[in-house]
């Protein structure tokens, strides 16, 4: 079986910097639409362009002779050469011919602002974004857009935008490379140049009816100049697309940083099982970053300081963290975010004790966090030698510094001191403004140092360190994944059942997890009252009694399960009353038997379940179960197929894992049961991945020595009818 690392990604490959080039960083621009009408699109594309760009303009309007000094031409086959990009600032009406035109003189790439496409929902103007990507696809001619605000290349100096204000920003290069499915989003991300920041290039997708995110990602993959990739989307079309592009940053060592938008999303569709409530659409994407490496930044202002500090922090050569505080306050600030946050602050070594006690007063701390105290206010040095001392700790990755007052000269002075020294380090230095005024002196120098990464956030500083930290662990576990078997391949024959509706029964459902080697609940299938009693005498009290029908997918609130029942007698009292409950529910649903079920004895109950996901395939899904199990949503989801370790990690990180590796007097169960389970299980959901849609293992018994399936319900690919039970 192929794992999906090693799996073919989706209906096409992805564009790459061959088939980009020319729309990314073209040699020559014609801008149809093109005006010296003050704040037209066409009039501030040109002024945009000509900021910094040194390749060829072509301005095209058949009304003008000559605009902003450049010479005109009347339509795309005047040109005197073959653009390399087009950039398209003319209403919807116009769009479509443009393409074809465009396409057939040969352009590599046209930009296209105009809005009102797919976007607005109609068939038509959908029927009509459909063709324009046709043309692409077609020609070769790669699109952005429609609805697209354009994109800036920072190397080639070229801006083909019409935001307002661009052509008076500094041109700050730098190695992050921004996408953004949300042109103004991201711009406002790009404005961030106006105070030092630097980027690689700004691209924006719009409707991406050609070149999407996925694309835009693995063009700055194989960019130069790019060290970091930035990226904003509310979604995807294709999620292997997306996991292609991902793990190709991941292999080249480019930290991919991810701010998903659209996560509020209600419900998709009403969902069979409990897994499928629990395992939605953002949960899926999670699952598809965690796999692919993707670092997932949760909040919109995160983005811009975490990139910037990616960009210059390198690999961590330890585990802990160190802050080095002139005031107590700030110390105990970053104790208190750094415990909410899981973030090591190790104490400093002998020798880094030392060193700081031979600086710092009686009355401060030379502990992590250290508090220099005020004193540190009168000596640029005092600060120099303690944050050195921290940053040679073999113990911390980095050193975080808390900046308080701000006043000229001092702290401007200061801000230069840190930042010379923070190059002669060799470990990252944070440098967390904290002071309201949020550009008050020095602050405009640590923006624009190449070394300091500045955050007017101590949380979001410590996240995005713990966010650092967890993704070179996570890395190098992950390539070490690639092109291995899975410890538990059970790839072989699977059971046919005849679903009905699509549903199987438990019976059905538990005979397929039992061929992958789930271990299920000793059970027989009775006909009726007396049978069941026999049954029951076979197996040993005390038993379970339930109805089999895959027509009742939730037994329990259709009132057609017991449990405990201890004695033959009061086994067909309730075999009877049970089948007579059942042939009285709506829909008289068709009904197999009784199963008669050995009770399982265990400490905790589990879920376990798979939910296939469009984009990304299936989910498997693990946690704390029973009744009350969307209440608590004490579960993680992972993509399937998961190895052992991977299992391991996932049961791991569930909030109540305490409870199954010997929470105080409690003894230690069987994790390793457990994790075999999720494995199968996992195997089995990739394998059916095409029949299968839903898998509810609910309440998995998990015991000292094993763990158990009690009951299962299995949802066919083919199944849309919806039964809430």
């Amino acid at each position: 079986m192929n794992h999906p690392f090693g799996h073919v990604l989706g209906r096409r490959e992805l564009f790459g910097r061959q088939e980009l080039r020319r729309l990314i960083d073209p040699n020559s621009v014609a801008v149809v639409g093109a005006s010296d009408k003050p704040g037209s699109f066409g009039a501030r594309t040109l002024e945009n362009i000509r900021v910094g760009y040194g390749g060829k303009v072509y301005p095209v309007n058949s009304r003008s002779e000559s605009i902003a000094g450049l010479k005109c031409y009347a339509t795309l086959e005047d040109l005197p050469e073959v653009p390399d990009c087009v950039v398209v600032a003319v209403p919807k009406e116009h769009v479509e011919s443009l393409a074809e035109r465009a396409a057939a003189i040969g352009a590599g790439g046209m930009i296209i602002y105009s809005a009102g496409f797919a976007e607005v929902g109609s068939p038509a103007l959908v029927d009509s974004q459909q063709r324009i990507a046709r043309i692409a696809q077609r020609s070769g001619m790669r699109v952005l857009g429609p609805n697209c605000v354009g994109i800036v290349n920072l190397g080639s100096g070229i801006g083909l935008t019409f935001m307002p204000g661009f052509s008076e920003m500094p041109m700050a290069k730098g190695d992050i490379g921004l996408i953004s499915q949300s042109g103004a989003l991201g711009y406002c991300v790009l404005q961030a140049m106006q105070r030092g920041a630097g980027f690689s290039h700004y691209l924006s997708t719009g409707n991406s009816c050609d070149v999407d995110v996925c694309d835009l990602i693995n063009y700055l993959v194989e960019d130069p100049a790019t060290k970091v990739i930035a990226c904003m989307f509310e979604g995807v079309r294709d999620g292997e697309r997306l996991m292609g592009a991902a793990r190709r940053a991941l292999v080249a060592d480019k930290p991919l940083l991810i701010y998903k938008l659209a996560n509020s999303e209600i419900s998709r569709r009403t969902a069979q099982s409990h897994t499928g409530t629990m395992a939605g659409a953002v949960e899926a994407y999670r699952a598809a970053f965690e796999r692919a490496g993707v670092v997932v930044i949760d909040e919109w202002e995160e983005m811009l300081e975490a990139a910037l500090f990616f960009s210059r922090a390198g690999r961590p050569t330890a585990a802990g963290i160190g802050v080095m505080a002139s005031s107590g306050g700030a110390a105990v600030m970053a104790a208190d975010k750094a415990d909410v946050l899981g973030i090591s602050l190790p104490m400093p070594q002998p020798e880094t004790s030392a060193r700081l006690a031979r600086v710092v007063p009686d009355f401060g701390s030379t502990a992590n966090p250290c508090d220099l105290t005020a004193e540190s206010l009168k000596s640029f040095q005092m600060y120099g030698d303690c944050i050195r001392a921290f940053a040679d700790d073999p113990g911390y990755a980095a050193v975080v510094v808390p900046m308080m007052s701000a006043q000229k000269p001092t702290t401007v002075d200061r801000a230069k001191f840190l930042c010379g020294l923070a190059a002669e380090l060799q470990k990252p230095i944070c440098l967390v403004w904290i002071n309201e005024w949020l550009e008050g002196p020095g602050s405009e120098v640590y923006d624009r140092s190449p070394r300091i990464s500045m955050f007017r956030s101590m949380r979001r500083c410590l996240k995005a360190l713990g966010k650092w930290l967890d993704h070179y662990q996570r890395r190098d576990r992950l390539l070490s994944m690639r092109g291995r078997s899975h410890d538990l391949a059970t790839e072989g024959p699977v059971p046919s059942f005849d679903g009905g509706d699509g549903i199987l029964s438990e019976s059905q459902s538990k005979a397929l997890l039992s061929a992958h080697g789930i271990p299920v609940t000793r059970e027989v299938l009775a006909t009726d009252p007396e049978s069941a009693m026999i049954a029951a005498r076979e197996i040993g009290f005390p038993i379970a009694l339930k109805v089999d029908s895959a027509g009742i997918p939730h037994k329990t609130e259709a009132g057609v399960v017991r449990l405990g029942l201890s004695n033959e007698a009061e086994v067909r009292q309730v075999a009877g009353e049970l089948l007579e409950r059942a042939a009285a529910l709506p829909g008289r649903p068709a009904i197999n038997g009784l199963l008669v079920q050995k009770m399982a004895e265990g400490k905790v109950e589990m879920i376990l379940g798979v939910r296939r996901d469009e984009q990304f395939g299936p989910l498997v899904v693990v946690g704390f179960g029973g009744i009350e199990v969307e209440l608590t949503r004490d579960v993680v989801v992972g993509l399937a197929p998961v190895d052992r370790a991977e299992a391991t990690r996932m049961i791991g990180t569930l909030k109540r894992s305490p409870l199954l590796t010997g929470f105080r007097n409690m003894p230690p169960l069987a994790v390793d049961a457990l994790a075999d389970a999720v494995v199968r299980l996992s195997e089995l959901a990739w394998q059916l991945r095409d029949e299968v849609s839903e898998i509810d293992i609910n309440p998995f018994i998990l015991g000292e020595h094993e763990g158990i399936a009690v009951d299962a319900l299995v949802v066919l690919k083919k199944t849309e009818a919806v039964n809430d039970g």
